[in-house]
């Protein structure tokens, strides 16, 4: 269970404004206040996240940097996120989520700050790997304040609220990102987040109560966050810089570090008092089989939109708005008609749209092979990012429901943040390895034939690991709606395709 202990000069912190006691009413003025004060902190990172892909071209251009040089834009920010979240919640949950949430999205501006002005692929590299700290920090604790902050019965309103404002901004952010990018710049993707700081911080000060987990012990594992960090970083180091260097020391002595800091990771896993990740968690079969599905629907989809916001802006010629504009019914389909799938998945179990799910958006993926130079949107673009988004509806919302009933009620938020990372990392490795595999060459972007045969390669790829999801789930996914009644995921609108989304600890009022 969680305390909501007052903040100095925070409204509602004494039952004012709505609060009675027991909690804040989201009626309230201060109600209101904290749920705005939420968005915009996880906003910042959620729109973060869905328009750097549009951003890419004109970043290369700009700072006159190799492919390369692009992933490591995306995947710096993916690397620190992934392997330091899980950390970032418990931190909110021993030393205060409110204040942990502050330093995350101040650490977030600044990194945003040093993004918009970095001089040099290097710099914006490294400012982007701050950035990831700073959401590790900040994205779990806007949730987290919800359930802690609000009345028993107005949490599941409060959430319900900080989920659909979130999937709108998701929806925005690429339309947003493009005229940013078209416009005043790209670094004005960057720059936008910090005037949604100067607002999120005197806010959170002035309206948003403090709480922390009373029975919160033991030592953080910060061994096991480090590890699990620096072996992504190696693998992903290794796969990124072999279509330059070769199979150079350098990138094999990578490749298998990598691998020998990701075996030290699961040792010391096993051996802590409290680890970061449990072993016994994997336990459970249902559990298992879940991420695995989420580790390839997420790669899939982080190659993907990588991958297809340079082709439509460098083969089929369109603007970085127009790009983003593209990719926006995706967004839309899963704003409109999660809550509806997470239903059906409940009706019928989590069987069928789990493996359904995946080969519809592996269909939407080989569609877009029809998209090369002068591609028509209604004819050519529209009709694979519709049958995308109706793939990602049917199995997101059913994939977080399963995650969370196959564990025991006390542990699915442990668990959502676990399929969280998961899919954050799957991601991560996707953007490292498809230009790799797909034989792309490190000016590749910059010639629109090469690009163009090359994608033509990778979207198979893609495809190829949503059809393993699928066969995963037929195979080892209960058939059947469980015997309990399967949670409700809070969070039932969801529009981010870079992870599912992370579900509140029971313990705080899970409804």
């Amino acid at each position: 269970m969680t305390d909501a202990d007052g903040a100095d000069g925070a409204d509602g912190a004494d039952g004012a404004d709505g609060a009675d006691g027991a909690g804040i009413r989201v009626a309230s003025p201060v109600g209101r206040w904290v749920v705005l004060t939420t968005v915009l902190g996880s906003g910042m990172a959620l729109l973060d996240s869905t328009v750097i892909n549009v951003a890419l071209p004109r970043i290369g251009q700009d700072l006159g940097t190799d492919l390369a040089a692009l992933q490591w834009t995306v995947n710096a920010y993916m690397l620190t996120l992934a392997g330091l979240i899980l950390l970032g919640g418990a931190l909110g949950d021993r030393f205060g989520r409110r204040r942990v949430f502050l330093v995350g999205v101040v650490w977030f501006a600044v990194a945003s700050l040093l993004c918009g002005i970095a001089p040099s692929a290097e710099v914006l590299v490294a400012a982007r790997a701050l950035q990831g700290i700073g959401g590790a920090l900040l994205t779990p604790g806007s949730l987290a304040i919800i359930q802690a902050s609000f009345h028993p019965d107005d949490r599941a309103r409060a959430v319900g609220l900080w989920s659909g404002f979130g999937g709108v901004g998701a929806a925005v952010g690429p339309f947003l990102g493009g005229w940013l990018v078209d416009g005043p710049g790209w670094r004005w993707v960057f720059l936008l987040n910090l005037p949604l700081a100067a607002v999120c911080v005197p806010v959170a000060l002035r309206h948003v109560p403090e709480s922390r987990d009373p029975d919160a012990h033991g030592r953080f594992d910060v061994l096991g966050a480090a590890l699990a960090a620096l072996a992504l970083a190696l693998v992903t180091y290794a796969l990124i810089e072999v279509p330059e260097q070769g199979a150079s020391a350098m990138v094999i002595g990578a490749a298998f570090g990598g691998v020998a800091l990701g075996a030290a990771f699961v040792r010391v896993e096993r051996h802590r008092a409290d680890p970061m990740v449990p072993p016994s968690i994997f336990s459970s079969r249902q559990f298992t089989a879940v991420n695995l599905v989420t580790f390839c629907v997420y790669a899939a989809l982080g190659g993907f939109f990588f991958l297809s916001a340079i082709q439509l802006q460098v083969v089929a010629g369109y603007s970085a708005l127009g790009a983003g504009t593209a990719l926006l019914p995706t967004t839309v389909l899963m704003l409109l008609f999660s809550a509806s799938a997470g239903d059906l998945g409940r009706r019928i179990g989590p069987r069928i749209p789990l493996t359904v799910g995946p080969l519809l958006a592996a269909a939407g993926m080989l569609l877009m092979l029809r998209v090369g130079p002068g591609a028509s949107y209604p004819l050519d673009v529209l009709p694979a990012v519709l049958v995308l988004g109706l793939g990602m509806v049917t199995l997101v919302a059913p994939l977080t429901a399963t995650v969370l009933a196959a564990v025991e009620t006390g542990r699915a938020g442990l668990a959502s943040g676990i399929n969280n990372a998961a899919a954050r990392a799957a991601g991560l490795l996707a953007v490292a390895a498809l230009p790799l595999l797909a034989g792309m060459g490190p000016e590749a972007y910059r010639d629109a034939g090469e690009f163009a045969s090359t994608f033509r390669r990778a979207m198979p790829m893609c495809a190829g690991l949503l059809v393993a999801g699928s066969v995963i789930a037929w195979w080892a996914v209960r058939a059947t709606p469980a015997a309990r009644p399967e949670p409700r995921p809070a969070c039932s609108t969801h529009c981010g395709v870079t992870a599912p989304p992370l579900e509140p600890e029971p313990g705080s009022g899970h409804t």
